[in-house]
């Protein structure tokens, strides 16, 4: 079975709620990501519990302070086993380098949130960076990758221009997608599976399209095979 692309966002309040998601799943057909909301109700026993059962766990928690606090986190993060970990590139360079050395020997990756896919110009102008949210994106990428960090969590729509600019081994972890037949929701900067993988992500953080289909699994199969027809 090839590499599942999706990451399967679990925005949930209640850990009840989240593993009657979880048990209709495989860990072969996707990845999952743990983020504020459901760590701050169910906190790390839960993280390892999906560790446990065989899935690659996303611990999203954009880690922004001061570099030894992040630092620390990183560690913390590290030994729960996750997968994947991200810091807020806007910590700058500092807080990424520490928190790259932090966990440099072992085998989760750590990524950066450049902005977030629910800021357009205009939001982005009333906190004071002026600018197209492409330029800025690609900036605090180009930081990242300085840092040695993995990669960056973008919009697909900026994918094209990071893969360009940072070449196939950079990983990039966009958000923000919706199958065609789905809801915008609350994302400004959306685009389909497809195209986003022809933009050049790696990987695609999905959340209601597929924890509010009628059937989660089938969803998942959906994604996957539209993606593997790309042969990309």
């Amino acid at each position: 079975m090839p590499e599942s692309r999706i990451i399967l966002a679990l925005d949930f309040s209640c850990e009840t709620d989240a593993w009657q998601l979880i048990n209709r799943l495989d860990p072969g057909l996707c990845r999952l990501k743990v983020g504020k909301e459901l760590f701050t109700v169910a906190g790390p026993r839960f993280v390892e519990k999906l560790v446990s059962k065989g899935y690659d766990v996303f611990l999203d928690l954009k880690f922004h302070d001061i570099p030894n606090t992040v630092s620390q986190a990183c560690k913390a993060a590290a030994a729960l086993g996750v997968w994947m970990v991200n810091v807020h590139a806007l910590g700058g360079r500092r807080m990424m380098m520490s928190a790259r050395e932090a966990i440099q020997t072992t085998s989760t990756k750590l990524i950066a949130v450049t902005l977030l896919t629910s800021l357009d110009k205009e939001d982005l102008a009333e906190i004071g960076l002026q600018g197209q949210p492409a330029d800025i994106v690609e900036r605090l990428a180009h930081l990242a990758n300085d840092c040695r960090l993995d990669g960056v969590v973008c919009s697909a729509q900026e994918a094209i221009q990071l893969r360009q600019a940072l070449g196939h081994n950079f990983c990039l972890v966009t958000p923000g997608i919706r199958p065609a037949d789905t809801q915008v929701g609350d994302q400004k900067r959306i685009t389909t599976p497809t195209q986003a993988i022809i933009n050049g992500a790696h990987y695609l953080v999905i959340g209601r399209p597929i924890t509010q289909a009628q059937d989660p699994l089938q969803a998942c199969h959906r994604i996957n095979a539209e993606i593997a027809l790309l042969q990309v």
